[in-house]
């Protein structure tokens, strides 16, 4: 990797293709090395990574950016944040001194907050989806919204059965990246069969963080279309396809 001063030339074009994405590149090298400075901003990502992943998940910072729709908090299997780190499986179960509490009803769909790898992307980011989505479905029977913590994306199956809702979707905080650390994830299920449900039964938004990733008006926009598509399908995942131009078909109705 060279320098923009050793190749005549190339320093506006490394200078404007990092305007069009977070990736690191062109970073040049000092020595064997790489410039201090690009050294530096890399500690400061991988800090900023391990800050999301670790922090706590404060529950009442989304409840407060939700006013007026009910909430109702729950906690996973995983005891604390160690254990959800080393045993997925439990960020995937309910405790069941929570599952007793969740209300029962005839529920379109039910939100879930999950803060997942990344606490921060939940704190900012989804409570505004949240209330954006829910805008667009006014024609739906939306349940409470429920905050789970040390919870992972599978745990919306069982909160969904719980609560006899036929949708969820599930607001997660995604793994950190070198270039993200703030990035929420939006997974709707159709008729989730608690253990039994795969990743090929959901759809996914991801990078859903303004300005620098999808904005609330277009992730909402996609997951109201697809959860509209999906009741009248009645499948999700593989199912269900968002296309180009963000229309959104069943298998049969996709070309090529």
């Amino acid at each position: 990797m060279t320098t923009s001063q050793e190749v005549g030339g190339t320093g506006e074009l490394w200078s404007a293709l990092r305007h069009r994405t977070q990736a690191r590149i062109g970073l040049g090298r000092a020595g064997s090395a790489l410039p201090t400075r690009h050294r530096l901003e890399l500690q400061a990502a991988h800090a900023a990574a391990r800050d999301a992943v670790h922090s706590p998940f404060d529950p009442d910072t989304v409840a407060a950016r939700l006013p007026g729709l009910p909430v109702i908090r729950v906690r996973s299997a995983a005891p604390d944040r160690l254990t959800y780190l080393q045993r997925p499986d439990l960020g995937r179960r309910l405790h069941p001194t929570d599952r007793a509490h969740l209300p029962v009803g005839d529920w379109d769909v039910v939100f879930v907050v999950a803060d997942g790898l990344s606490s921060r992307a939940v704190h900012e980011h989804a409570a505004e989806m949240v209330r954006a989505t829910a805008a667009r479905l006014p024609d739906l029977r939306i349940g409470p919204v429920v905050l789970a913590e040390q919870a992972r994306v599978a745990l919306g199956d069982d909160i969904a059965a719980a609560m006899g809702a036929t949708a969820v979707v599930v607001l997660v905080g995604e793994r950190p990246g070198m270039s993200a650390a703030d990035s929420l994830g939006a997974y709707l299920t159709h008729r989730p069969r608690p253990g039994t449900t795969t990743d090929a039964d959901r759809n996914c938004l991801s990078n859903i963080r303004p300005p620098l990733g999808l904005t609330y008006e277009t992730a909402s926009r996609k997951l109201a279309c697809l959860l509209t598509r999906a009741r009248e399908l009645g499948a999700t995942g593989v199912a269900l396809k968002d296309v180009e131009g963000g229309e959104v078909r069943g298998p049969g109705e996709l070309q090529g």
